[in-house]
């Protein structure tokens, strides 16, 4: 079996929720978004704090990881005004080549802005074919990341996510692809597989989860529910683990943790492959420090 010199450091986090909200016009808060907006004045400014996202994000870099993931929701509102600096935001982070992120259910909130994340993050989507789309297959190191898009506008009081027949198709071809390769496998996904809130879940969950006890992969990261949350899911050849993570730019607050992201450490002995996970998470102090350390592969 091939041996790396070093283990392949993959980073990831999510729903930066990038603070603060540009104040809105009046003509954008309507439907949904005025309702997003009220919950933003009332609630969210308290906890989503762009102080918190840079200790994250200077800690993140100090860590100089191989490659860096962010699963979606990089804006709040998806105004028009949100997009650029999200966009300068992420272009700090790292060059599109080192950095890939997936949109989330804020990034697709209302139709009328559906359209804008593809056109502002496009070198970050950017499959090895070239192609902006979903999925998306990107190969880095050791890894294949394949990137799927669950955002989907929703009705009022919804965040549901659906990835639709035609991009489980395109995934499973991907996935036969892959089959033949000898590659880590890392699905990216907003909504988790599994979820307990009919208005936060991923609608056709049950297909995908079949697809993946077909094909397997080696690792799902996810966000969306803001919390650390690590599940088990049946793959070809054991099981898998769908790792989620805290929102990267939240103070603790109720039954949500403070803002968190994850490193992976991928390599391969002589027993296949190997993963071990570190979770560094924003302490009490403003201080970022490693709380947790797991093999999951």
């Amino acid at each position: 079996m091939t041996s790396f010199s070093a283990p392949f450091t993959l980073a990831h986090l999510s729903d930066p929720h990038l603070p603060p909200l540009p104040k809105p016009r009046l003509s954008e808060l309507a439907g949904k978004r005025a309702l997003g907006y009220v919950n933003w004045t009332r609630n969210r400014h308290k906890y989503q704090r762009r102080e918190v996202l840079d200790a994250l994000v200077a800690d993140l870099r100090a860590q100089a990881p191989d490659h860096i993931a962010v699963t979606g929701d990089l804006v709040n509102l998806a105004m028009e005004a949100e997009f650029a600096p999200a966009r300068a935001w992420l272009d700090e982070i790292g060059p599109p080549d080192g950095v890939t992120t997936i949109p989330g259910n804020h990034d697709a909130y209302v139709r009328a802005t559906y359209h804008r994340f593809g056109e502002t993050f496009a070198p970050y989507l950017t499959g090895d074919d070239g192609r902006v789309g979903f999925p998306s297959l990107r190969r880095r190191g050791p890894t294949a990341l394949i990137s799927l898009s669950s955002a989907v506008p929703t009705p009022p009081l919804m965040a549901t996510g659906t990835l639709g027949r035609d991009q489980l198709a395109d995934l499973e071809r991907v996935l036969d692809q892959l089959a033949a390769e000898d590659v880590f496998r890392v699905l990216l996904v907003h909504h988790p597989l599994k979820s307990d809130a009919r208005q936060k879940r991923l609608t056709d969950s049950a297909a995908l989860l079949a697809l993946l006890k077909r094909h397997g992969v080696e690792l799902v990261l996810h966000g969306h529910d803001h919390i650390h949350s690590t599940m088990w899911f049946e793959g070809r050849n054991g099981n898998i683990p769908a790792i989620g993570v805290p929102s990267a730019s939240a103070l603790a607050h109720g039954h949500y943790p403070a803002a968190a992201y994850n490193l992976f450490k991928i390599g391969k002995d002589n027993a296949g492959w190997r993963c071990e996970q570190i979770v560094r998470s924003l302490d009490h102090a403003m201080q970022v420090r490693e709380i947790k350390r797991a093999r999951l592969v």
